[in-house]
């Protein structure tokens, strides 16, 4: 008698298998493939996958239930790795993209697992010396620094987006996300939007453009075991090509130090870096300049659009988990993604008063 082959939500395995056997080399179809979805996704959804041979990849695919218009694009995840992959730059190597639908019930893509060590939570990054967290906050600017010097004609990414307007056009697209996925009203983020179409507006347009990731954070990068080198970045759907120092501000969001306020109640990385020996956000800003020097003189304004996009996302999570249908992470954290939207709206009307810097670190 055949044993049922029971699919976790979001996978149709046996139909996966035939897939991985026609289009993966070296994937041993003797049994259906296993699948176990990874802890830390509060997007796309990760699942690891192993063959009869215990050979891994990871699968990822769009969310269950609300998505955003032109987000969780697979496609343009799997051709930003590959691209990276042909360059060098740290990332997971691609197996697989599929576009029928019919498959798991919706598009995905595939790559290699890479074992190594993610600090995802302030229990983990307690366990670093003072040493290790320095070299870590050390990796991952530089590690940023390098993939905004990265010639996007050399990885095949010159085509990825249209980086005139680039800051412009994400003041108006997070704006039309919002209004797509709020779950209530928000007169806050309405002030927040404005204030941004003006300020965005006087930003000049002749400024240096990059692969930008999009969401770069500690908990987006797989560390070596043994060491603080950077093995692979993931979480690359919503990179593109525009304002290296957009990129930046979004990191400087997500970093913590012990003094925070507001961004505690932010779920996403909390308290990763706020532990000794782990760099403050000056100095995080200071190496990267030091490593780019790049013009940062519209630092405030990109660090405001970054709250605004986040609490938009923060927002779209919540609207999921209202209706049952967010997996990973967040699942089932209604309330704290719907403070979040609140106080990254906070952070980002406070950085329109004080300044990047000093208003992230109040």
């Amino acid at each position: 008698m055949t044993e049922q082959v029971v699919d976790p939500p979001g996978l149709r395995l046996t139909a996966l298998t035939e897939w991985m056997q026609d289009n993966v080399a070296n994937f041993d179809a003797a049994m259906p493939v296993q699948a176990t979805l990874l802890a830390g996704g509060r997007s796309n959804v990760s699942y690891k996958l192993t063959d009869a041979n215990n050979s891994s990849w990871v699968l990822r695919r769009p969310p269950l239930g609300h998505i955003m218009p032109s987000a969780h694009d697979m496609g343009r995840e799997f051709r930003v790795l590959s691209g990276l992959n042909s360059v060098s730059f740290p990332t997971p190597t691609t197996r697989g993209y599929c576009e029928d639908e019919s498959v798991i019930g919706a598009k995905f893509m595939l790559m290699d697992f890479v074992d190594g060590r993610v600090i995802e939570s302030a229990k983990t990054a307690a366990g670093l010396s003072a040493q290790q967290a320095n070299e870590i906050s050390a990796e991952l600017v530089d590690t940023l620094a390098r993939l905004h010097a990265i010639d996007p004609v050399a990885a095949g990414l010159d085509q990825l987006g249209k980086p005139a307007g680039y800051l412009q056009r994400q003041v108006k697209r997070w704006g039309e996300q919002w209004q797509i996925t709020k779950t209530r009203e928000l007169p806050e983020i309405e002030a927040l939007h404005a204030w941004l179409e003006t300020a965005i507006a006087k930003v000049p347009d002749s400024l240096p453009t990059s692969i930008v990731h999009g969401d770069f954070r500690i908990d987006n990068v797989i560390l070596d075991n043994t060491s603080s080198d950077i093995v692979a970045v993931l979480d690359w759907e919503m990179s593109t090509l525009g304002d290296p120092i957009s990129d930046l501000a979004i990191s400087l969001v997500y970093w913590s130090q012990s003094t925070d306020t507001l961004r505690k109640k932010i779920p996403v990385a909390e308290d990763v870096t706020s532990g000794e020996g782990f760099w403050t956000r000056q100095q995080v800003l200071d190496r990267y300049v030091e490593q780019t020097n790049l013009d940062i003189s519209h630092l405030d304004q990109c660090v405001a659009l970054a709250c605004f996009k986040l609490a938009v996302i923060m927002e779209s999570i919540h609207h999921r988990n209202l209706s049952g249908q967010q997996l990973g992470a967040a699942s089932g954290a209604q309330s704290t993604m719907g403070e979040a939207t609140v106080a990254l709206t906070e952070l980002g009307l406070a950085v329109t008063r004080l300044g990047a810097i000093p208003a992230l670190n109040q």
